[in-house]
């Protein structure tokens, strides 16, 4: 139930406490009525005083207990306390009437028209709905939720009385207007068969009503002293009409001395708890009493803390009306604004602020006028000097007792130098956010654990992955291997103390190839956070490598020029001696056939200086301007019968191709041997490319070969079908006596000997093989006309349009991925980049907006880039293709490896080559 039922004593749970007296009250009046029971008809003395006095004693009782049962009704709203409170006033009024109808007591014949048997059917009527009410009452209360008067409790109170007033006055009516229409209980004051049936009625429901209340638990205490009034009951009708024999007998009179009993016990229960509750309530207020002085005493003493609070604020606190009118100024107010209490106080709040800012003061109005607090409102105010001053505002609404809003307050900090030291704090963090998105070194963040919190956006240029797909994760997934115990030393040598530390660990990248890093790290205690800088060593150790391998080759050439020159002087002097030999020895031919034989050996050592000689670029050289399409062409024709017919030999020369400068017969040499190792590589036959066609060697592509310089060149290609060159051997084959060819087929000197011409003539030699596919060996020398582009040339370089589109490069190698990344970028193309065709497959499946794949035709793997574009093709019909290779155009045509009219570009290719060729390739 609800918390009502705590607040009355009598609608409380009992305890045993509680039963125990009811117990005795009920064993007490059986007892008196066994006693009782013997005399019940002896008569007694009538005296109407009684009757009078006793009818008048249980009206007033029972309408006290109505009264004092509604009231609690009032709070509880119970049904069933309503039901059992029209009980009460039922019998209360039924006393009246019933007092009034009795004989002899106001009328010989008793009043309002009573006959003989009114007062007999009225103590009927009256004993009979009373326990009728309270068998409800019981009934109501025993489910499992009481039912509750939802509306007016008064309205209820009010009907209530209407019913028991109509009731009354119906029954009334009918026990004296319709008496004679009633049947007759008493006869000869005896009881007829009719009033037996009466009684016995009434005195079940009194039994029944005794039942279900002791049936119904839990009781509470207004239920047991229920029971107490029904035990009562039951004895004041078994006296009072069953079993005395005529009015004002033992039984007459002891009947309603137990029915003026039952009326006081549950008043007298109510009472108890009226006088409860006023002690309750009277102790109550004297708490409510101290606590409100309490209270005032309280708010006293914050009202003076908070003015203590106000004045001593380093805020400045100023309060106002809706209107504007300053009625609060604190000594923080006068600091900041200059204008004294006196001063400010009744003055418009526009004296600080600015007449620009006017508007935004009526802005403010409105909202607090709407009860809407204002937080952190960053604006200025002018001081009394006439000077600005940044402030933050907190403003709130004041409201009266009503809740209306009356005023305004608001309190303002000066943030003058707080926003400078912001705006200073803003510029370095951006400073540094713009270092760390730009810096092309990695850098990274981790916590203690080594997981990381930060990564520049550098990480994808240098290892592949995007930020996101490391953050978070711990640096051991990333370190190699064989450089995590090192990489642990130093982190904890920075943690003790040590705060820079220069140490080199590599990571693995993307494609899981291990990148060099050369790391800058240091530990912050306060953060608890390590800092590191990474240097891509790649490409310095590519430069070194480059340098070593030159100082190697530089090596070699002075070893193999010095053994030829000393050679050289040995092979004078026999030479020199063999001639005088030959004349002495003419006359005997065996001696003159051993001369010829050493004089043969020694002309075979002079040609193998001079091989030596020219890898040493010691040669003596002869440069003029040569016509390379004519050497070219007197190449293949000295190259058609020596290369047999199972080899077809192809010139393919430019039309404008420049004139070199170079040594002819030395560039001759050069060109007939590379034919000739060609033609060692088709031992089954093939074909021979032999290639001419003008360059221009960039600034990018110097930059990645350190012994080029940048300027125009002749280029001399010569390309095979054959076996190629396997990739560990491609950096040894330039290098003297070295030879992929069987012991006793080649001196390996033929190569040494091309690469030292060419380098002594100031040009450059690159080598392209693939395995399986052939080799391609192109030749670039100097232009006769000079190093530098005429004035037409570089305006066709300086015309290079770029873009805004996608490019997919697939290219293994990834130094050269790198640089046509970086070339292709800085025309304004997106790029994406991959290693392999399995790589850019992926790409393609899940990018759809790549616009070009731009591949490399000659790839390791299971699918070269032709076979990458056919495959990409059937998943992209639409996409735009173009191939690069070191081999030239028209000799991967005649290998048969791309149709006709498919775009390549060749390499090495300069920036605008690269743009025409990719604005067509996304024309086409």
């Amino acid at each position: 139930m609800g918390d009502e039922r705590n607040i009355f004593l009598s609608t409380r749970p009992a305890t045993r406490r509680d039963h125990m007296p009811a117990l005795a009250v009920v064993g007490v009046s059986a007892v008196l009525f066994a006693f009782a029971v013997p005399f019940a008809g002896v008569p007694l003395a009538p005296v109407p005083a009684f009757v009078a006095s006793y009818q008048s004693a249980l009206a007033i009782n029972d309408l006290i207990t109505a009264v004092l049962l509604f009231s609690q009704f009032a709070i509880s709203r119970s049904r069933a306390l309503l039901l059992l409170t029209s009980g009460y006033l039922f019998t209360a009024m039924a006393a009246m009437v019933h007092a009034l109808s009795f004989p002899g007591l106001f009328a010989p014949s008793g009043l309002l028209g009573a006959g003989p048997q009114t007062t007999v059917w009225l103590y009927m009527v009256w004993h009979g709905v009373f326990p009728l009410l309270v068998l409800g009452y019981a009934l109501l209360k025993a489910g499992d939720s009481e039912p509750k008067i939802r509306g007016s409790t008064a309205a209820a109170i009010v009907a209530s009385i209407a019913a028991v007033s109509v009731a009354i006055a119906a029954f009334t009516w009918l026990v004296t207007a319709q008496h004679d229409r009633l049947p007759v209980l008493l006869s000869d004051g005896h009881y007829t068969p009719v009033m037996l049936g009466v009684v016995s009625t009434v005195w079940c429901l009194s039994l029944a009503a005794l039942a279900v209340l002791w049936l119904g638990r839990p009781h509470s205490v207004l239920d047991v002293w229920l029971m107490v009034v029904m035990s009562a009951w039951l004895f004041d009708i078994a006296l009072s009409a069953i079993l005395n024999v005529a009015r004002f007998d033992v039984g007459f009179y002891l009947g309603r001395i137990y029915g003026l009993c039952a009326a006081s016990f549950v008043l007298a229960i109510l009472l108890i708890d009226n006088v409860g509750l006023q002690a309750k309530l009277a102790r109550l207020l004297g708490t409510f009493r101290r606590e409100a002085a309490s209270e005032r005493r309280l708010r006293t003493e914050r009202e003076s803390l908070f003015g203590a609070v106000i004045e001593s604020s380093s805020d400045a606190i100023i309060t106002k009306l809706l209107d504007g009118t300053i009625t609060g100024w604190n000594g923080a107010a006068e600091r900041l604004f200059g204008f004294t209490a006196a001063a400010a106080i009744g003055k418009s709040i526009n004296i600080i602020v600015p007449p620009d800012r006017r508007d935004e003061l009526r802005n403010i109005v409105e909202r607090i006028s709407r009860g809407e607090p204002i937080e952190h409102y960053e604006t200025s105010r002018v001081r009394e000097d006439g000077s600005t001053v940044d402030v933050s505002l907190s403003i709130s609404p004041i409201r009266s007792a009503s809740g209306k809003i009356v005023g305004i307050s608001k309190a303002a900090r000066d943030i003058t130098e707080n926003k400078r030291t912001q705006h200073a704090l803003s510029q370095e963090i951006e400073e540094r956010r713009r270092i760390f998105d730009s810096s092309n070194d990695l850098i990274l963040v981790t916590d203690t654990a080594g997981n990381f919190i930060q990564v520049s956006p550098s990480v994808t240029a240098i290892l592949g992955y995007q930020p996101s797909d490391m953050i978070g994760h711990s640096a051991v997934e990333f370190i190699h291997p064989d450089d995590l115990q090192h990489t642990r030393r130093e982190m904890r040598a920075a943690r003790r103390g040590q705060s820079k530390r220069n140490f080199e660990t590599r990571y693995v990248n993307k494609e899981g190839k291990a990148v060099a890093l050369n790391w800058t790290g240091t530990w912050s205690e306060p953060v608890r956070r390590h800092f590191f800088i990474g240097r891509d060593l790649t490409e310095k150790q590519a430069a070194e490598a480059q340098l070593r391998h030159a100082q190697k080759m530089d090596a070699v050439g002075q070893l193999t020029g010095g053994v030829a020159h000393d050679f050289n002087n040995i092979l004078t002097v026999i030479t020199g001696t063999i001639g005088i030999l030959e004349e002495a020895v003419a006359d005997q031919p065996q001696l003159a056939a051993i001369a010829k034989l050493i004089d043969e050996a020694a002309e075979r050592g002079a040609n193998l200086t001079k091989h030596l000689l020219a890898f040493a670029r010691k040669q003596p050289l002869q440069p003029v301007e040569v016509d390379v399409n004519a050497l070219v062409l007197e190449a293949a024709k000295l190259l058609n019968p020596t290369l047999g017919e199972n080899i077809e030999i192809t010139p393919l020369l430019a039309e404008d191709a420049w004139t070199a400068l170079a040594d002819p017969n030395l560039l001759m040499t050069a060109v007939l041997n590379l034919a000739i190792n060609a033609r060692d590589a088709m031992p089954n036959g093939g074909k021979l490319a032999l290639e001419t066609s003008n360059i221009f060697l960039d600034e990018n592509y110097a930059g990645m070969h350190s012994e080029v310089a940048a300027g125009n060149y002749v280029m001399i290609a010569v390309s095979d079908t054959g076996s190629g060159i396997p990739p560990a051997l491609l950096e040894r084959v330039f290098e003297p006596f070295f030879t992929t060819k069987e012991v006793g087929r080649g001196t390996g000197l033929g190569l040494s000997m091309v690469f030292g011409f060419v380098k002594q003539s100031g040009g450059h030699v690159k080598i392209y093989s693939e395995q399986g596919h052939g080799t391609s060996v192109k030749i670039y020398l100097p232009r006769a006309t000079g190093l530098q582009q005429t004035a037409a040339e570089a305006l066709v370089s300086a015309t290079i349009e770029g873009g805004h589109e996608t490019v997919l490069v697939v290219e293994d190698d990834a130094l050269v991925r790198r640089y046509v990344m970086t070339q292709i970028e800085s025309l304004g193309y997106s790029t994406l980049e991959a290693a392999n065709a399995s790589d850019a497959l992926r790409f393609i499946d899940e990018i759809p907006g790549i616009d070009l794949l731009f591949t490399d035709v000659i790839m390791p793997g299971i699918m070269n880039g032709r076979q990458l574009v056919d495959e990409a093709l059937k998943r992209r019909p639409a996409l735009k293709t173009l191939y690069t290779s070191g081999y030239t155009e028209n000799a991967i045509v005649h290998h048969g490896r791309l149709d006709s009219g498919v775009l390549l570009l060749a390499k090495p290719y300069r920036k605008s080559e690269l743009a025409r060729m990719i604005r067509l390739a996304l024309a086409s």
